[in-house]
């Protein structure tokens, strides 16, 4: 088991898309900007133009649509992006203060979405502290000639997304519509990748709980990734309800062609779902197991403890008699009486040893 769970982390690690920081659409450091780019019938339009200055252009021509990148915002500095598209004020209060619940809100002419992404953390053994999952926020304004997307978190990286859409232009001429679907199915895709990692975790515990050498202290190995996939359903379990009004509710921002994409989404979703709460299910199970394991086992020393102590009350009791001060006890003036006492303490506590260990107490 052990050195098939090293292949699997080497096999993940092997085919993890990697992040280069210097490229322009993919690093998040410096500026909030990470990138300003315009799309005219999907296809990418060279150089590097201010958000105000590709607004204008796009609207001036009545075609394309703007693709806005940003990387943690501050409030001030979004008050200004927020002010020139015509972003709704609770939208943006939500996009700058991270920590939401997946969901999709309408607002006048631009919808916006929140969807949670999520890592595995590579770890050589689980354990009672150890961290299996790491949530980051991804934030989407959707309007009709402008996608606005506002990231948080080290990962959740969107340049790979907008490479494999660069690579379809077909698609991206669908408009901002079709980033949405492509945000959306990268992060359910994310998903479920850290569902099938989580795989390796459970099936750990599961073997240490049922192995001969099961440690009683197991439990909170357990009770850690029960809090690492409750970390997981968090981000999985409120993304249904935004998946299934993208995929079936007529939305005037979302292309009618973009719809069927979505629901092939939310499909994955359903998977996703439907595994985290197998593992949930199954970790349930192992941890009953595993309290069962350690009450038997609390029995076990337990009848040995009495039974032990059963053995030592018949010396004790002999040994207590002769110890009270009275004149005429029995066999006190006879040579033999002292070692006849110690045979017959042996001897009972000989026969009484023999019978635990005949009941299976000793």
């Amino acid at each position: 088991m052990p050195v098939i769970r090293s292949l699997r982390r080497a096999v993940r690690s092997a085919y993890r898309r990697t992040v280069d920081l210097s490229h322009p659409a993919r690093s998040p450091l410096g500026d909030a900007v990470v990138n300003c780019v315009i799309y005219e019938h999907g296809v990418r339009q060279p150089g590097a133009c201010p958000v105000d200055e590709a607004l204008r252009r796009v609207r001036a021509s009545g075609r394309g649509f703007v693709w806005l990148g940003l990387h943690e915002p501050a409030e001030e500095e979004f008050s200004r992006i927020a002010e020139l598209f015509g972003l709704h004020p609770l939208a943006v209060e939500d996009a700058v203060h991270a920590h939401q619940r997946p969901k999709l809100e309408p607002y006048d002419e631009t919808l916006f979405a929140v969807f949670k992404t999520c890592r595995y953390v590579e770890h050589q053994e689980l354990t009672a502290t150890s961290e299996v999952v790491d949530t980051g926020e991804v934030m989407v304004f959707t309007g009709p000639d402008f996608v606005i997307t506002i990231r948080h978190g080290r990962h959740g990286s969107l340049g790979p997304v907008r490479e494999a859409l660069e690579e379809h232009p077909e698609q991206l001429a669908m408009g901002p519509s079709a980033v949405l679907h492509a945000i959306a199915d990268r992060v359910v895709d994310d998903l479920l990748a850290v569902a099938d990692a989580m795989q390796d975790d459970v099936d750990q515990v599961e073997t240490a709980v049922f192995s001969e050498q099961a440690a009683r202290g197991e439990a909170g190995r357990i009770y850690q990734l029960k809090r690492e996939l409750l970390e997981l359903r968090r981000a999985v379990a409120p993304l249904d309800r935004p998946l299934q009004a993208l995929a079936a509710k007529p939305l005037q921002l979302v292309d009618p062609e973009i719809r069927a994409y979505f629901r092939d989404v939310a499909d994955h979703l359903v998977r996703a779902t439907e595994q985290l709460t197998a593992y949930d299910a199954l970790l349930d199970s192992i941890l009953q197991a595993h309290l069962a394991q350690v009450t038997v086992a609390q029995n076990e020393d337990m009848r040995k403890i009495t039974a032990w102590a059963a053995i030592v009350a018949v010396p004790t009791m002999v040994c207590g008699v002769y110890g009270m001060n009275f004149e005429h006890m029995p066999e006190l003036r006879w040579t033999y009486g002292y070692p006849l006492t110690l045979g017959v303490i042996a001897l009972m506590c000989f026969l009484i040893h023999r019978g635990f260990r005949r009941n299976g107490w000793l």
